[in-house]
């Protein structure tokens, strides 16, 4: 039986800022449970559900240096949809009212919860195979670990594998404070290692030392060797090309069932979307107060609103696209230039656009399983959950073609009547534009091809049964 160990800054249920979470929360049930033990371990947030604190068991504590400091390590533990949690407890380090604050602030924690990760290996009586670390928040992990190897039998043998979610935040930091930080010596402070442009870079430690590199699609993979999308580290990922693989996220497709998900008023698939999916549409035109029409073509953006994900595109062009027979239901929060700009669109065209300027779990749901189509158009996307979401909905998603958007969503081709959303590929408000008109067009006068689309859409498979088959031959060649 093999051994793995999860360790990140968040997982769903229990903390949620991004699709990371989703990830960790969701990919360990799907490994199978003969071959391989799968464990979690995260950070005891002060900003934890006070449901999910309440169930947590005391394991163990110790305490631990970290350079000059003494440091308490609480550890305690649940088991959630069969899966052991572990929660690193240290009220310094983790109070506050959100998960990350101040990159200063993020540093020193991050180090103090990778080097207790490992540290508490040893009294917790399980002793991993494989570590798998995600994103810059976990970079260091493997750095300790190989600093622990000398002079600590347990740790050999042990090997590690570091995903990057999100190549664009690294955890970088001057040099000199993370030295005294982490107390890790001299010798991992160079260009080759931890050093990246005179600073520390968590991130970077991590792909260094990690016996494998993974990131989330397969295009996304070969992107971040190429300066536009390496974020300044594209040498060392064409360095460490030979260990870095992709591999697409999935999602969970017990809570994404738009045949039983509680927060859709109608329950549809494949088969009977064409009269059902029609009524969530007028239900959420008539809750968020737009023209009720069964007819009129419904766009919903679910999404951070920043320029990652394109919203330079859509602002550019939007007063257009709102002459066209359209309706835009938009939720999510961001840069204040983007929540304005929506909430502007709302109130001229009242009636056409709603904008929903917060989180909601519900809502966005109900987006999903209401529109006809879902826009995507971002600048770069390492994987994007959102398409997939979308598929699954039979909404069909309009993406730009890059990192996991292009490995997920197939461009419709109307000769040989394939495809499964529409793509356009380079990043130009216009060239969107007469994609989404594109789609406007076969929506309306050819709905017979519309409806086949749909339901190539929902016949997909994005659950994470692919992606944990892909994870364990990873594992198995390790």
């Amino acid at each position: 039986m093999k051994k793995i160990l999860f360790v990140a800054s968040e997982s769903v249920p229990f903390i949620k800022t991004g699709g990371l979470a989703d990830v960790v929360g969701s990919l360990p049930k799907y490994f199978n449970k003969e071959k391989y033990d799968v464990r979690v371990m995260l950070p005891k947030y002060m900003c934890m559900k006070q449901e999910w604190k309440e169930k947590l068991q005391y394991k163990t504590h110790f305490y631990m240096d970290l350079n000059w400091r003494s440091q308490y390590v609480g550890i305690l533990e649940l088991e959630h949809d069969g899966i052991i949690f572990y929660f690193v407890d240290n009220e310094y380090y983790f109070s506050g009212a959100k998960p990350y604050g101040y990159i200063h602030e993020d540093i020193e924690k991050f180090a103090f919860f990778s080097k207790a990760a490992l540290s508490a290996l040893p009294l917790i009586d399980f002793r991993p195979d494989i570590i798998h670390c995600h994103d810059w928040q976990t970079g260091l992990i493997p750095v300790y670990l190989d600093n622990f190897r000398y002079g600590n039998e347990f740790f050999r043998g042990i090997r590690s594998v570091f995903t990057i979610h999100n190549l664009k935040f690294q955890g970088i930091w001057d040099k000199k404070s993370v030295k005294d930080i982490t107390g890790l010596p001299e010798y991992y402070f160079v260009p080759d290692k931890l050093e990246a442009y005179k600073d520390a870079n968590y991130l970077k430690g991590g792909v260094v030392y990690a016996d494998r590199v993974t990131t989330v699609s397969n295009s996304y993979a070969e992107e971040i060797k190429m300066p536009f999308y390496g974020e300044k580290l594209d040498g060392l990922m064409n360095a460490r090309a030979n260990c870095l693989s992709g591999i697409v996220n999935g999602i969970d497709y017990d809570d994404y069932n738009p045949e039983t998900d509680i927060h859709v008023p109608y329950h549809y698939n494949a088969e009977n979307f064409r009269k059902e999916k029609v009524k969530n549409k007028m239900e959420l035109q008539k809750e968020l107060g737009l023209e009720v029409d069964s007819k009129t073509m419904m766009i919903g953006i679910v999404s951070r609103l920043t320029d990652q994900k394109g919203f330079d595109l859509i602002a550019y062009v939007m007063d257009e696209l709102c002459q066209d027979a359209v309706q835009f239901v938009v939720l999510g929060t961001g840069e204040e230039q983007y929540e304005n700009m929506f909430r502007h669109f709302a109130w001229k065209y009242n009636g056409k656009v709603s904008a929903n300027i917060y989180y909601s779990e519900a809502l966005s749901h109900k987006i999903y399983a209401a529109c006809d189509a879902f826009l995507m158009p971002s600048l770069f996307e390492p994987c994007g959950l959102s398409q997939l979401m979308s598929l699954r909905y039979g909404t069909v998603p309009i993406v730009r073609e890059t990192g996991g958007l292009k490995d997920t969503v197939e461009a419709y081709n109307e000769f040989e009547k394939t495809g499964t959303g529409f793509s356009f590929s380079n990043y130009n408000a216009h060239e969107m534009m007469n994609t989404v008109r594109y789609a406007e067009r076969i929506y309306y006068d050819k709905r017979r091809d519309w409806n086949k689309i749909v339901e190539r859409a929902m016949l997909k498979d994005f659950s994470w049964n692919n992606s944990a088959k892909q994870y364990e031959e990873l594992y198995d060649n390790l």
